[in-house]
């Protein structure tokens, strides 16, 4: 891989989307960086620093649409696919929107991708693919009964990756994330992911509601982290590493209980606002924990940011900091 590369990514204007645009158009192996966003949960705050550089592409567009994927893919030598419609909780609301953007919407780009001889997709997919399967901590080939629609979404990315890889020889590499979070990581809306939401509410004064009685964990991967194992999938040379799925977390367990308490000793003076606890969340997993050795053996992934300091920095991120 040694002329520069095209680069196409879904989900641009996301959380971490748009932090993956912003590496990707610093990078010396890249050439073009195009961005296919529909902005339904992306913004164009997140890339505006972005959109007007020589090297980078946006197009406001929906994977759930053939054409705007075949279009996308023209050019490109490699896709990184981010898009996606998240949360656990929207997808049992609405089975029907998630399975069309994360089912369909991936089979789109995939198709598009082999249409365009293209040579890999780099994709994500999530921790919740392993839904009930007990083991501690989560290894890449023992997973159980997915839980929620938004599971069932995201095993089914890693089959139709694994028949792709074997029906038209493409390279696919999916990316179990484990709870991600950063800066810009919207705090809006009815599903917010959990560390904006009680930073919003502890920077507001009120006290956070937790589901559950604050004992379930979670292995916090701090968004520098996500960026770096897409940059080590898309550009690895490693014959072993394709064709795979990987945990990308810290391999550290961090229950919400203790995250409140973390939360609220750095942004709020005291008294500490106590926490509300509130009913568990359906198709919630109780514990998450991920295994990263293999990871780290096939691809070369390190923590380099633990969940202490990427918490500091979103802290200080949400501070206005």
């Amino acid at each position: 891989m040694s002329s520069k590369k095209n680069i196409l990514l879904t989900g641009g204007a996301g959380f971490i989307g748009s932090h993956l645009a912003e590496a990707l158009a610093r990078d010396e192996r890249v050439g073009k960086v195009r961005l296919l966003d529909n902005l339904a949960t992306g913004s164009l705050r997140n890339i505006e620093r972005l959109i007007d550089l020589p090297n980078v592409e946006f197009i406001q567009g929906d994977i759930r649409d053939f054409e705007v994927c075949k279009r996308a893919a023209e050019g490109m030598d490699l896709i990184c696919h981010q898009a996606a419609l998240g949360s656990v909780a929207r997808s049992i609301q609405d089975p029907l929107t998630t399975s069309a953007v994360n089912i369909t919407g991936t089979l789109n780009v995939f198709v598009a991708a082999k249409q365009a001889s293209i040579k890999r997709i780099v994709f994500a997919t999530s921790s919740s693919t392993y839904g009930d399967h007990p083991g501690l901590p989560k290894q890449e080939d023992k997973i159980g009964t997915p839980l929620s629609p938004y599971a069932v979404s995201k095993r089914a990315n890693e089959l139709y990756a694994s028949v792709f890889a074997m029906a038209y020889g493409l390279q696919t590499i999916g990316l179990r994330y484990f709870n991600v979070f950063g800066p810009r990581q919207d705090p809006g809306g009815p599903y917010a992911a959990v560390i904006p939401l009680f930073a919003k509410s502890l920077l507001e004064g009120k006290p956070a509601t937790i589901n559950g009685d604050g004992s379930h964990s979670r292995d916090f991967t701090y968004i520098e982290n996500a960026v770096q194992a897409n940059l080590l999938a898309l550009f690895t040379e490693n014959p072993e590493a394709v064709n795979q799925v990987y945990n990308i977390a810290c391999g550290q367990q961090m229950t919400l209980l203790e995250l409140y308490n973390i939360l609220a000793t750095s942004l709020t003076t005291t008294p500490i606002p106590g926490a509300v606890f509130g009913p568990e969340r359906e198709g919630d997993v109780k514990h998450s924990l991920a295994d990263i050795s293999k990871a780290k053996r096939l691809l070369g992934y390190e923590v380099r940011v633990g969940v202490e300091e990427g918490l500091k920095r979103t802290i200080k991120w949400m501070s206005g900091g």
